[in-house]
């Protein structure tokens, strides 16, 4: 048996050495003079009790029995406490505190003593029983047996305690209900070990897709909740929900049968839907009902305008993945214009989706591919299309022309962009000095250092990076400074609707010449007429773009209007 003696007296240490010594099983004794001292053997060895005196300095015995006991049990061990003083009340505090036994020191002797380990150990072996006991009933009442979430009891009381929670923030609270389509099926057709099994897949592979701080809850048979906390946009709430939606396509293998298996998800909001967990409850439901109603593998808000813009943000992204799939892009061209010369030097390329036969401009889908990242593999046409047409057309032309092509914030996110780019400079023969790369200022906010090192190794490949829109509510002069910037392109919001504008005119005037004195180059956007023209020359402008100039063109028209001999 292995014992620690924490005790600064050394004549008392001695005692109880000698006392212990009258019996053979004692086959260890280790020795601590404080409570410091203590603790540290206490955390480096195993003791099988430990015998710790009441009073010593700086900190006294009972704040190193209440800090063994902020252990877990089955890291802690038996605790006999020891003191001169014979005060009823004082071993009171100290057995309620977690001590198994208490002796006065001067009624020690041999018999008192190893009586009073093995009281202390068999109360401790008692005590670890209990508490496993404590917290395997405990589990039994907050746990799902099967899937191992939390159960109905558990949700319902995390669900009140955040409506209460959130009431004190502007935040919104989501409660997602979750059912499984055709779950009876799945029973009847192979058997309920295969249900258990599929519900225990089921749950893995949905809270692989969760970000970590929600609830997530088995709520009975196969019903699930969801508790969303500080939501500030509902996009978030979505997002959440397509995740799990999109997870779950593919089919499951559930033995030697492979099961495919859908759900139907109900959201409801606090505080704009129910102000109490039983409200959130009722509506979730109901969502989740009308979700089941519209044909199953669904998701469905309880309110009806959300619903809407879910619906409409739902169906863009479903024509965006056709379209990506059927090819459905085109790309126009809009000259760029020499200023002084007046001739063409390049063109930006301008993406179109052609789903359904109709021709919808970015403003309509962009967001939306950003949103679903569906921006990565649309980018990387718009990427190959645009350089590949340049070759075609530099092959016609007698001077090199350019390209400006958009990149999207998202698209930075692209660790693997600056080779794919060089790739395809390569593969049709293009200098990279004749594409330039245009980021808008809402993309340079976010400047983590991936964004910006992929930002750095585009224009390490000899492409231009332009600034595109500037003037448009996120100027920034650092950022004029702080990224490897070749163009400025000042946005046709800035362009005087007349010259009898006189502060729209010092405005374009002042940012010129800041532009200029950095040894930047300018494009001016929105060139409608010949005013905006000769103004454009006037402030040295070197590069225009505009209606005056020439609409975006398709492919034909660009080959008409330019190429045709």
């Amino acid at each position: 048996m292995n014992i620690l003696i924490v005790d600064d007296d050394q004549v008392d240490r001695e005692h109880i050495k000698r006392t212990l010594s009258h019996h053979n099983g004692y086959s260890s004794i280790t020795e601590a003079m404080t409570v410091e001292e203590g603790l540290t053997q206490f955390r480096q060895n195993h003791f099988d009790v430990i015998l710790l005196d009441y009073s010593m300095p700086c900190r006294d015995g009972l704040e190193m029995l209440i800090e063994l006991r902020s252990e877990p049990k089955e890291n802690c061990t038996a605790i006999v406490m020891m003191s001169t003083s014979d005060e009823e009340q004082l071993a009171l505090r100290c057995l309620r505190a977690g001590a198994q036994d208490f002796m006065i020191k001067g009624d020690i002797t041999a018999p008192l003593l190893r009586r009073a380990i093995l009281n202390a150990q068999t109360r401790f072996e008692l005590e670890k029983k209990l508490d496993h006991s404590y917290h395997k009933v405990k589990q039994l009442a907050e746990k799902d047996s099967l899937t191992g979430l939390a159960n109905r009891h558990m949700f319902d009381q995390a669900l009140k305690f955040a409506i209460a929670n959130h009431t004190r923030t502007d935040s919104r609270l989501a409660l997602l209900l979750i059912d499984l389509d055709n779950f009876k099926y799945v029973n009847d057709t192979h058997g309920h070990d295969a249900g258990d099994i599929l519900l225990k897949k089921v749950v893995e592979r949905i809270q692989k897709n969760l970000r970590g701080n929600e609830f997530f809850a088995r709520l009975g048979g196969d019903e699930f909740g969801i508790i969303l906390t500080n939501i500030q946009d509902t996009q978030d709430i979505t997002h959440i929900a397509q995740r799990i939606l999109s997870v779950l396509n593919t089919p499951f293998q559930v033995g030697q049968v492979k099961i495919k298996s859908a759900i139907s998800i109900g959201i409801a909001l606090h505080p704009d839907n129910g102000k109490n967990a039983e409200e959130m409850f009722k509506f979730s439901d109901i969502a989740m009902y009308r979700a089941k109603k519209r044909g199953r593998n669904q998701i469905c808000f309880f309110q009806e305008e959300m619903q809407a813009q879910f619906t409409e943000r739902y169906e863009i992204e479903e024509k965006l993945r056709s379209a990506i799939k059927e090819q459905q892009f085109i790309l126009y061209y809009q000259p760029v214009i020499n200023v002084k010369t007046k001739g063409l030097i390049g063109f930006e390329a301008l993406i179109r989706c052609t789903a359904h036969e109709d021709i919808h401009l970015p403003d309509a889908f962009i967001p939306v591919a950003e949103e679903s990242r569906l921006i990565l593999p649309i980018g990387r046409w718009v990427i190959t299309t645009a350089i590949h047409q340049l070759s075609i057309w530099n092959a016609k032309s007698g001077t090199p022309l350019t390209m400006a092509i958009n990149l999207s914030v998202v698209q930075l996110t692209d660790i693997t962009l600056p080779q794919f780019i060089e790739e395809e400079l390569l593969k049709y023969g293009i200098d990279p000095n004749l594409i330039e790369f245009e980021l808008t200022e809402t993309a340079l906010l976010d400047n983590s250092e991936d964004k910006i090192n992929v930002i750095n190794q585009i224009h390490k490949i000899g492409c231009r990076i332009a600034l595109d829109d500037f003037g448009t509510g996120f100027s920034s002069i650092s950022h004029l400074q702080n990224f490897p910037l070749n163009t400025v392109k000042i946005d046709k919001t800035l362009m005087p609707a007349s010259q009898d504008n006189a502060k729209a005119l010092s405005l374009i005037y002042g940012l010129s010449t800041m532009i200029h004195s950095l040894g930047l180059e300018i494009v001016g956007e929105g060139v409608e007429s010949s005013s905006h023209a000769t103004l454009c020359e006037k402030l040295e402008i070197q590069k225009a773009q505009g209606y005056f100039f020439g609409k975006p063109y398709t492919e034909d028209e660009v080959e008409e209007t330019y190429f045709k001999k």
